[in-house]
C-alpha cells in the first residue's frame, strides 16, 4: 500500500480492551482513537513482512486482522479485529 485511506477499510464492530492495554495507555497518556485509526486504514504498525501480507489477504477474504504498536521501549500494544468483523480488541501481547 502506497498510502493510506482516509476511511476505514472494515468494520470494526463492538471495540473492546483489556485491562492491561487500558492501564498502559492510560499510565503513557495515549489514546486508543490513534491506534484504532491506524488499525482501521490498514497501518499494521510493527508486524514483519508477513503478517502485513497475511492482513491484505486477510481484508479481501474476511480473515482475522491483527496489528501491533509500540507503545514504549518495551511495551506493545496489539489490535486484532476477528474474521467476522463483530470485535476488534486491544490487549498487550501476554493478555493473548
Amino acid at each position: 500500500m502506497n498510502s493510506l485511506p482516509n476511511v476505514p477499510l472494515f468494520p470494526p464492530g463492538q471495540i473492546v480492551a483489556t485491562p492491561g492495554a487500558l492501564r498502559l495507555l492510560d499510565e503513557t497518556n495515549k489514546s486508543p482513537l490513534e491506534f484504532l485509526s491506524r488499525h482501521f486504514r490498514g497501518d499494521w504498525g510493527d508486524v514483519c513482512p508477513e503478517d502485513k501480507m497475511e492482513n491484505e489477504v486477510s481484508l479481501k477474504q474476511g480473515f482475522r486482522l491483527m496489528s501491533s504498536y509500540p507503545i514504549t521501549d518495551t511495551e506493545k500494544l496489539w489490535i486484532i479485529t476477528e474474521a467476522d468483523r463483530s470485535v476488534t480488541t486491544l490487549l498487550l501481547p501476554e493478555e493473548y
